[in-house]
């Protein structure tokens, strides 16, 4: 059986809503509930997707998971580490990449790549090879003098995805890795997913994008309002039509709830 790298249980996080939130949302609710009481388990050497629409809870867990924000109740585990526990353990196994990454503009990219490299204890020899490997592999090289400010969106997103894996972690986390990018970008990056999976490492993305889910991932966490409604290997859950399988899973929720 493979072995569990990450294993979430029970985890759970609100948010207090702001006077301007809730008079734009029209609700008198204080309170919103992201992720409530979700667990699921990844194992080595796979991509694990969570699928669910915008607002489902997805950023949220993988918020927690890379330990920038703490739960309200639960925990998570990632290599034996607990994430309520050791932090800074967890932070050490893995890379997380996020739309909401902001790099500082007057930099240039060889500068951040050095600098994250320091902050995660890299040595300096290993440091080097990485990055001139990383560079060639993404392009980059030709614009390691380039202030990031005046770097492409997809340019950009290459730049912030080799940062997020200066250290060589063991777990990949990634929000929507191809949001916003053209597709040729976003090819780049998810035939580079293919490539970590095929070097022992574990990976977990999170994405609304069923093609990206059945072209990647070997299981995957359907989740509906900060709950799973359906976890397991893709085949299974899929179906044959992953999202068929979805909207069907989509209705029978609403319809049990309504």
């Amino acid at each position: 059986m493979s072995e569990e790298i990450v294993r979430a249980e029970g985890l759970r996080k609100s948010f207090t809503l702001s006077r301007k939130q809730q008079k734009i949302e029209k609700t008198g609710e204080t309170k919103r509930v992201a992720v409530n009481g979700l667990s699921f388990s990844a194992y080595r050497g796979e991509i694990y997707g969570l699928l669910g629409p915008n607002g489902a809870g997805k950023t949220t867990t993988l918020r927690m998971l890379s330990t920038l924000i703490r739960p309200d109740a639960g925990d998570a585990f990632i290599c034996g580490h607990s994430i309520v526990k050791e932090p800074e353990r967890v932070r050490d196994e893995i890379g997380f990449l996020t739309s909401e990454l902001k790099l500082e503009g007057f930099f240039t990219t060889d500068y951040l790549f050095d600098f994250f490299g320091a902050m995660h204890g890299v040595e300096k020899g290993t440091l080097q090879k990485r990055k001139r490997e990383l560079f060639q592999r993404f392009g980059i090289d030709r614009f390691a003098q380039v202030q990031v400010k005046n770097l492409s969106t997809g340019m950009l997103q290459k730049v912030s995805l080799v940062i997020s894996i200066v250290h060589d972690p063991s777990v990949v986390i990634f929000d929507e890795p191809t949001n916003g990018l053209d597709v040729l970008t976003a090819r780049v990056v998810t035939d580079f997913l293919a490539e970590l999976k095929g070097m022992g490492k574990s990976i977990l993305l999170s994405t609304h994008i069923f093609s990206l889910v059945e072209k990647l991932c070997d299981r995957v966490g359907i989740i509906f309002d900060g709950r799973m409604a359906a976890e397991g290997p893709l085949e299974e859950i899929a179906g044959g039509d992953l999202e068929k399988s979805f909207f069907d899973l989509f209705y029978a929720i609403k319809g049990e709830t309504v």
